[in-house]
């Protein structure tokens, strides 16, 4: 009787083990998968050619020059005037708040008084332009120079009207300056400009295959 006890535990024992052990292999995790190889990126190859590529350097601020024609004569700002003018307060030189200069100009056509007072007004009319749309007036300098600085012939060889060379000359010519700016540090930015625009030429020459005695 003994012995038949205890054979039945020895089969309890191992079947108990069996069933241990069987849930142990089912509780294991899975195996990690492995890592695939790092695969090295190529650097990226640049489509311009080695001597076409300029370096960007900042360019200074320069002093805006801008002419507002008045070929209609008289001095009522024109549309276009208008949207001229309207380009010159959309500038970074106006947000900066640099003074104003407002140079007017006649043709040469009436005496030396009616032309001073002439360009003046045509001064003047581009100036309340920009005060009425945000401009401080105290920014603002007005000067009248008649038919003193031409930029274009008044009379033609035979004495004859040139009326091209008098519309461009009845103008006002727009100077805003950059504060704080002094004379030597204006030039170095009109020259920053001239090369920046230079190296322009040079990379559209080069990315064309054009060359300087093309």
């Amino acid at each position: 009787m003994t012995m038949k006890i205890n054979r039945t535990h020895l089969l309890i024992g191992a079947a108990l083990s069996a069933a241990t052990l069987s849930g142990c292999d089912r509780k294991q995790p899975a195996p990690a998968p492995e890592r695939p190889e790092a695969v090295e990126t190529p650097e990226p190859v640049s489509i311009f050619r080695p001597e076409a590529e300029v370096d960007r350097k900042v360019v200074p601020m320069t002093t805006l020059e801008k002419t507002i024609s008045f070929a209609e004569g008289g001095s009522k700002l024109t549309a276009d005037a208008q949207a001229e003018i309207d380009s010159i307060l959309a500038s970074p030189q106006i947000e900066a708040g640099g003074g104003i200069i407002l140079r007017g100009h006649t043709d040469s056509a009436g005496n030396d008084d009616a032309n001073l007072r002439s360009s003046r007004k045509r001064a003047e009319a581009v100036r309340d332009y920009m005060v009425e749309n945000g401009v401080d007036e105290a920014r603002v300098e007005v000067i009248a120079l008649g038919e003193m600085r031409p930029v274009a012939p008044n009379a033609n060889l035979d004495g004859t009207p040139d009326e091209e060379g008098r519309a461009a000359n009845r103008r006002v010519d727009v100077t805003v300056e950059v504060p704080g700016q002094t004379e030597a540090e204006k030039a170095a930015a009109d020259a920053a400009e001239e090369r920046e625009a230079d190296e322009a030429g040079t990379l559209v020459d080069a990315l064309t295959g054009k060359t300087a005695s093309e």
